[in-house]
């Protein structure tokens, strides 16, 4: 699969098809089995299987070619005397005769010494109460097992058997493995991971955001060739066309798939776009499902910053990213729905909202304009305490500046002589008979001619007068 970063490009993924094992596939040359995982020493002998009723001894299995002729009787140019067979054609007629023997089949036992080596493959003995068989899983069956299964866990294996022709150990080759009882590999896997989410708070009810009534664009994660997409795709146009879709396609089941589904939704996250990210597939088993239980998927939610609709499988199909996301869809039809709003719904809102904005206007208007009055009071009140301090100061310099002032003086009856220049005439001396001059009362001016001067010895204190 090719990758992109932008999560604006609508790219198509091919999902890879699994390549099955052959039936009765060898271990790889070369593979180690691990230790332990032989037969301990002292256990006693298996039971033979009872033939199975009219089955036939294949010839080609026991007989090597040209030993006998269909009759019975010697080949010609055969030397008298036994077969000697080599350990490869024993092992290899006995690995023919039990693959084509033996159909396969469901095995039922308690799990021992389970590894699962560098290379994928697992290799585990399964036993009961008085035999045991070597089973070996290779790795394109061992990586859809949603966990390991435990030492002593008893399960069922379904797998053809063997020969493993270079050591000579008969074998089962699982294919497919299932815990027995109602808790399977896949509930106990399941069950793991909620718990550990739930103590880490990611599954509380508090946490969830609502989703954006009118989303203008919404994000998609799913497959971009299955149905998942068409379903959501048409219920937005029927429902609101107007609304933009961003898709980040990724593959929703099978190996690495929970990695593209996790990047996918971080990437989404990043955009800065959309306002809500719908995570989903269509229906399908619960390994198909898988892929939405695990953790990388759940830790993507969880840390998304905008809200996260998941809707995976059917509504009887629960998973951990509906349990971690902000709303549950049962189907991705359903969570197209809870994404945007019915156009009927837009009109009904528009038609109520003019009446309801009137009126929060005019409720708006009145309260400003009370704030405004209050304001005002505040503020004269403020006013009157900075003004009439000030006011009582200003009145008192004026009655100081009042009682100094030569106009007060000529208000009590005085008068200042004055000549046409306006020079103040103080002494007997500034005076010259037959001169005019002005006296300044308090109320105007009188023009005056000096006559006769008639000078007074000033008082001792005056004597010094400049």
């Amino acid at each position: 699969m090719s990758s992109h970063d932008d999560p604006l490009d609508l790219f198509s993924i091919q999902e890879p098809e699994e390549a099955p094992e052959p039936e009765g596939a060898l271990e790889p040359e070369g593979a180690l089995e691990p230790e332990g995982a032989l037969e301990p020493k002292g256990a006693p002998e298996p039971e033979r299987a009872p033939e199975p009723e009219g089955a036939l001894e294949p010839e080609a299995a026991l007989k090597p070619e040209g030993a006998l002729n269909p009759a019975g009787a010697p080949e010609p140019h055969v030397a008298p005397g036994p077969r000697v067979w080599s350990i490869s054609e024993v092992n290899q007629a006995v690995r023919a005769f039990l693959e084509d023997t033996f159909p396969p089949l469901w095995v039922s036992g308690e799990v021992a010494n389970w590894t699962r080596a560098r290379s994928g493959h697992c290799y585990f003995t399964l036993k009961d109460d008085r035999s045991q068989i070597r089973c070996v899983m290779w790795r394109n069956a061992a990586a859809r097992l949603p966990i390991d299964p435990e030492e002593g866990m008893r399960i069922r294996a379904f797998g053809g058997l063997t020969l493993f022709e270079g050591r000579g150990e008969f074998q089962l080759s699982v294919r497919e493995l299932e815990a027995e009882g109602k808790e399977g590999l896949w509930r106990i896997a399941f069950e793991r991971l909620r718990v550990k989410l739930e103590e880490e708070g990611l599954l509380a009810p508090g946490r969830k955001r609502p989703i954006p009534r009118f989303p203008g664009c919404i994000g998609v994660v799913t497959s971009p060739t299955g149905a998942a997409l068409r379903d959501i795709l048409s219920v937005i146009a029927r429902r609101a066309p107007w609304t933009r879709v961003l898709l980040r396609g990724a593959r929703v089941q099978g190996e690495g798939a929970a990695t593209e589904i996790a990047h996918a939704i971080r990437a989404l996250a990043t955009s800065g776009r959309v306002e809500v990210i719908v995570v989903g597939r269509g229906g399908g088993s619960i390994e198909d499902l898988w892929a939405f239980n695990e953790e990388p998927v759940a830790r993507a939610i969880a840390e998304c910053p905008i809200p996260v609709i998941s809707a995976v499988g059917h509504e009887v199909d629960v998973t951990i990213s509906d349990l971690v996301a902000d709303l549950r869809a049962p189907t991705p039809s359903a969570a197209a729905e809870a994404a945007v709003q019915d156009r009927e719904a837009l009109q009904d809102l528009l038609i109520r909202v003019g009446p309801r904005l009137a009126r929060g206007l005019r409720g708006q208007v009145e309260r400003r304009r009370s704030r405004v009055r209050e304001s005002w009071r505040r503020m004269e009140w403020g006013v009157r305490r900075v003004i009439e301090p000030r006011r009582s100061a200003l009145a008192r310099a004026a009655a100081q500046i009042e009682a100094l002032s030569p106009l007060s003086t000529l208000r009590r009856g005085y008068a200042v002589a004055l000549t046409e220049e306006g020079r103040v005439l103080r002494r007997v001396a500034d005076f010259t008979e037959g001169d005019t001059f002005q006296l300044r009362v308090s109320d105007g001016r009188v023009r005056a001619r000096v006559e006769t001067t008639d000078a007074e010895p000033a008082p001792d204190s005056m004597q010094q007068d400049p």
